[in-house]
């Protein structure tokens, strides 16, 4: 199918909720989509943090098909054999105790903020109130999109779910000041990744943790987008010496398929029962073989890269803000990176597209870079060859 006819169907029949590219993906390899006129792209986008293991990698993709001629789905009445390994895996590489699977990163929030609700009202008084950041992202669905604590996203579906409490990200008295009585979580991202690719300050988050363990607070974080090798270690909370007691988890779990995860350490572990919570297709087998697969794919050295070309990037883009003043900031971690410019960032999108580069915005000023763990210094010096003759012309 041609963009042009894709484009066509797109408009016709589906709701309107994103802003699409022109562009009709019909291909990937590695580092790199094809769209239905048959041109390439290189993808600094990864599905938005989900192709950390690059398209199609062929141990996901034989680890699907072996599945998919076996078993598709079935019940979570049933025990499922992947799910068990997975969650094993997923423990093991994390240090908590217990997973619930979903399919999708709202989903694993709607469940941690549940199970917050439920051990707040068991464990500690009947506190419910969860703590979230300003600038958060967590999701679409009316729980996550609750605790999202920007307007652009929340205004058009008031009201909201009650019961959280916004304070500045990074100020950790902000963070005191809000705890009561009625405070069950707080609620992070180790890196906001919507929010404009802003890093927790130095420190923070190991204060905050220090403070949950003090008052007896749970602490919740999300990793949707910064697990599974995205920040140069296999979790960004790993970078802190510090553990959650519940992490949420999507994206690169399944390299493309849908899969959701919400990890519970010992404080949490046993207060959800059966009828509490449940996914009709949540860690079904599919689903479940291919995170096996995708996970052994970034075990297998691509956190490590991850880390090395990460730097690499930011030396670059550190080296290319001396040329271009139109580049005000350069922040993230890994190859989850953000150059905040002094002018919209849509422009330099479109242009870096026009030329065969995939980037995306966060927020408005904010270029963000998200490729495959698998690239080479030799895509970073072609990204960033067009992404210089992108700025020269916006």
């Amino acid at each position: 199918m041609t963009n042009e006819q894709a484009v066509s169907l797109t408009d016709q029949f589906v709701l309107s909720t994103y802003g699409r590219w022109p562009i009709a993906a019909v291909r990937g390899e590695g580092c790199y989509l094809w769209d239905g006129d048959g041109r390439r792209y290189l993808d600094f986008v990864s599905g938005i943090a989900v192709a950390n293991q690059g398209h199609c990698h062929p141990k996901v993709v034989e680890a699907i098909k072996r599945q998919a001629e076996q078993l598709i789905h079935c019940s979570n009445l049933f025990h499922i054999p992947a799910q068990g390994l997975l969650a094993q895996k997923l423990c093991s590489i994390s240090g908590l105790d217990k997973a619930f699977f979903c399919n999708s990163g709202a989903e694993a929030n709607e469940a941690a903020i549940k199970l917050a609700r439920k051990w707040g009202k068991t464990q500690k008084q009947g506190a419910y109130e969860i703590i979230v950041a300003e600038q958060s992202f967590h999701g679409r669905t009316m729980g996550a999109l609750s605790a999202t604590a920007q307007s652009k996203y929340q205004a058009d579906f008031e009201p909201l779910v009650p019961g959280f409490k916004t304070v500045k990200f990074g100020d950790f008295e902000a963070v005191k000041k809000s705890i009561s009585s009625q405070t069950a979580a707080i609620m992070l991202e180790p890196i906001q990744g919507e929010g404009g690719v802003v890093p927790a300050p130095d420190g923070y988050l190991e204060s905050v943790a220090q403070l949950c363990e003090k008052e007896n607070i749970l602490l919740i974080l999300d990793e949707v987008q910064t697990g599974f090798g995205r920040t140069g270690k296999m979790f960004a909370f790993q970078h802190h010496g510090i553990r959650p007691d519940i992490l949420t988890l999507a994206k690169a779990l399944g390299s493309g398929v849908p899969i959701g995860a919400m990890l519970v350490g010992s404080k949490a572990a046993q207060i959800f029962a059966p009828g509490d919570h449940a996914s009709t297709f949540g860690g079904n087998p599919l689903a479940t073989a291919a995170a096996l697969a995708a996970v052994e794919v970034i075990e297998d050295g691509l956190v490590q890269n991850c880390a090395d070309v990460g730097a690499y990037l930011l030396d670059q883009l550190a080296a290319l803000k001396k040329r271009y003043p139109v580049i005000r900031d350069i922040r993230g971690r890994g190859l989850l990176i953000g150059v905040e410019l002094n002018q919209p960032a849509g422009d330099v999108v479109a242009a870096c597209r026009e030329k065969g580069l995939l980037i995306l915005t966060a927020g408005q000023y904010t270029l963000r870079f998200l490729p495959p763990l698998l690239i080479t210094r030799e895509h970073v010096d072609q990204a960033l060859e067009i992404l210089a003759s992108s700025l020269e012309l916006c």
